[in-house]
């Protein structure tokens, strides 16, 4: 049994001797620090990642006996795990993020989620959005409540970033933060024409529209110019980063892009689906296997571009449920219960899989068939934003909802 514990700790980096040390945590090692403003990354796993093979709880002969075909063999084996701690192993597609966990600068919290009991998709990715489990009236994402809770005088507009399509529920809110597809792309697009055309709109809003939404055209028209000024897709990857093809690899990279080109990035957002693996989940090889592949290389990428700039940056990942701890007659997973984060990052105290495992034996099992929820994902987040996003006080981040109750304690260096 594992203490429910986190992961950042105050200053320095935990390296330990080794031929799978990043060149990139090395550096920052000997740097110390950036210097730059802190940044907090979210990705979110939508479609309810199988934690339970990604962070394969090999140490437990129950995982093997309830998943005959899908299971990732131990450490050893062909197509094996590769071992964390004697216990817990990583899907081997994750190889890539290995080195991080090895040097200390990456941790895995396991039996981590909501205590809502939804099987729903929508409901459960809005609640975990929302930061409210099982309240469907809260109008504001969890993110957005905390850059408003920081209560800073000033901030840039783009201090808060969605690579989204549109404005995800996480960031939505009295924050102001904005969502675009392409960092070269966001504004007004009129070709030779933009200039005067984004004026005229804007001196339409300024004239026509107050309060909030005012308020909101300014800050995106303030951002476009910053944009406009600075040309961060114009940064290409740095330290022999490779970003795959993709949806993530290329938000991963603006998002990076936008971190060099100092525009005040403080909250970054980003989503990656086709998680939900119903049918021909596979083990070592197969759908499953594929994306978490692009998934570890794409977060690999951002680490190694970004060098010595990780010091500032932290970066986590969500799902909104886990799967069934038995595999299903398609070779599949169902909708589950808890799941896996990471935590990746300057300041990380990694190297570990936290989180108090409740076990795989039937009678351990929420209703008889999903990994129990030991962490609640308000307390990894709740942590996350007072070291990293500077938030002093959680009440409002995640109303009725008790971050500082005693029921864990932060592990800081």
């Amino acid at each position: 049994m594992i203490d429910r514990r986190f992961f950042l700790k105050s200053s320095g980096l935990a390296l330990v001797a080794g031929g799978l040390i990043p060149r990139v945590f090395v550096r920052m090692a000997e740097a110390g620090t950036s210097g730059g403003r802190k940044v907090l990354v979210a990705i979110f796993q939508r479609g309810a990642v199988d934690g339970l093979n990604v962070v394969v709880p090999y140490g437990e002969q129950a995982y093997y006996d309830v998943r005959p075909t899908i299971a990732v063999p131990r450490p050893g084996s062909d197509g094996g795990a590769l071992d964390l701690d004697g216990f817990f192993g990583l899907h081997p597609s994750l190889s890539s993020l290995q080195p991080w966990f090895k040097d200390h600068s990456a941790a895995f919290v396991h039996a981590v989620g909501s205590p809502d009991p939804s099987r729903s998709h929508f409901d459960a990715q809005d609640f975990m959005e929302s930061g409210t489990p099982g309240v469907k009236s809260t109008e504001d994402g969890f993110l957005s409540r905390a850059l408003v809770a920081q209560k800073r005088e000033q901030g840039s507009p783009l201090r808060a970033v969605a690579l989204s399509p549109a404005m995800p529920r996480i960031l939505a809110g009295a924050a102001g933060a904005v969502a675009m597809t392409n960092v070269d792309q966001f504004g007004i697009n009129a070709g030779a024409a933009s200039g005067s055309v984004s004026a005229s709109f804007e001196s339409m809003y300024a004239g026509a529209v107050a309060g909030a939404l005012g308020g909101t055209a300014h800050e995106s028209f303030e951002a476009a110019r910053i944009l406009k000024s600075t040309a961060p897709g114009k940064a290409a990857p740095e330290n022999g980063a490779v970003y795959p093809n993709g949806p993530l690899g290329n938000s991963l990279r603006q998002i990076a892009q936008l971190i060099k080109a100092g525009v005040g990035l403080e909250v970054a957002f980003t989503d990656v689906g086709g998680w939900d693996t119903h049918a021909g989940e596979g083990g070592a090889q197969g759908q499953l296997a594929n994306n978490l592949r692009n998934f570890s290389d794409s977060i690999a990428a951002f680490a190694r571009d970004l060098g010595t700039r990780m010091s500032d940056v932290v970066l986590v990942t969500m799902s909104e449920f886990g799967r069934t701890v038995r595999e299903n007659g398609n070779r599949g997973t169902d909708h589950g219960h808890a799941n896996f984060m990471m935590v990746l990052g300057g300041g990380v105290k990694g190297g570990k899989v936290y989180g108090k495992w409740p076990g795989l034996d039937s009678s351990h099992l929420n209703e008889n068939r999903d990994l129990q929820v030991t962490t609640d994902f308000r307390d990894v987040f709740g942590e996350l934003l007072v070291r990293q996003a500077g938030v002093g006080n959680l009440a409002p981040v995640f109303p009725g909802y008790d971050c500082d109750r005693g029921k864990w304690r932060g592990v800081m260096g």
